[in-house]
This record gives C-alpha cells, structure tokens and sequence, in this order.
C-alpha cells in the first residue's frame, strides 16, 4: 500500500504479532480466572463439554475423524499448537486487512479482538459443539473472553506496527 508494505510482509508481521498477542491474552485471562471464585470456576467447568476446553474438544475431534490416538502429553501439546494458531492465522489475515479495509484496523485493533471473541467464543465454539451455549456460563466466563481478545487485538495491531508494519 502506500507505505510500500507486502502482502506476504504483513502477512508475517501478522501471524508473529498474533503469537504475541495469543501469550499476552493467556497472561491476561489466567490471571482474571485465578482471581475469580472457587464457586465461578466451578460452574464455567460444568457447562464445559465433556469437561474440556473448546480447544480440547476440537483436538479430540479431529484425532478421532483421522484415526489418531494422542497421548495425554500429545493432546496438551496439540492443543498449545492449536491455540497458538487460532491467534497466528487470525493475526496473519488481520495484517494484511488492517490496512487494506480500515473498518477491520479500527480503534487500534480493538475491534479486530472484539471480532475474534464474537465470532469465536460467542457463536463458532457453540455451533460446531466445541462450548456449550453461551447462557451455559456465567457472566464473568464472556467478560474474562472479551477482555483476553480486545487484549489480543491491541496487541497484534502493536505488534505489527513494531514489526514495521
């Protein structure tokens, strides 16, 4: 665009600006969870399906439709790999857009978190069964998320502007 940037470069800027945002958000949300009540959490693991994280349930899921059995140090490293992807591939997209469609780089990224966390948390995990219905959670479950991903999205947009972006 006009600041001579490429395609393929803000699609790397993106991606590792996304891993940075993705351990940021893990900082973030793990220490709001570790400040909530014993009788928050026990509620957030009782809506969650088969007792697992989203994430957990899509690894299952996908070994299961490949015939691939995960060991329980496997799975959890699987699972790092996924999580870490739901903020690169999201990050690399969002490097290349921010720019090109302005709406999607507003408010310094906070929008692109807001994004991620409706059509992620909110509405996806629920439709493909990997979360129980948003109503399953309490309050606080949807408010640590919006949080985490606005955290994200500033993040990522920060990041990719370190990166020269």
């Amino acid at each position: 665009m006009g600041n001579g940037t490429s395609v393929f470069g803000d699609l790397v800027r993106g991606g590792l600006a996304g891993a940075a945002g993705t351990w940021v958000m893990d900082q973030v949300t793990t220490a709001m969870a570790s400040a909530q009540s014993a009788d928050i959490t026990a509620q957030e693991e009782r809506a969650q399906p088969n007792g697992q994280s989203s994430i957990a349930n899509l690894v299952d899921r996908v070994a299961s439709a490949t015939g691939t059995e995960l060991s329980d140090e496997q799975k959890s490293r699987v699972s790092q790999v996924v999580h870490y992807g739901l903020g690169v591939v999201p990050g690399a997209i969002f490097g290349v857009l921010r720019r090109r469609l302005p709406l999607v780089g507003a408010a310094g990224g906070l929008f692109y978190g807001f994004l991620v966390w409706a059509l992620n948390d909110e509405y996806l995990n629920t439709q493909l069964g990997l979360s129980a219905a948003p109503d399953a959670y309490p309050p606080e479950t949807h408010w640590r998320g919006l949080v985490g991903h606005l955290v994200l999205g500033a993040t990522t947009n920060s990041g990719i502007d370190a990166l020269g972006g």
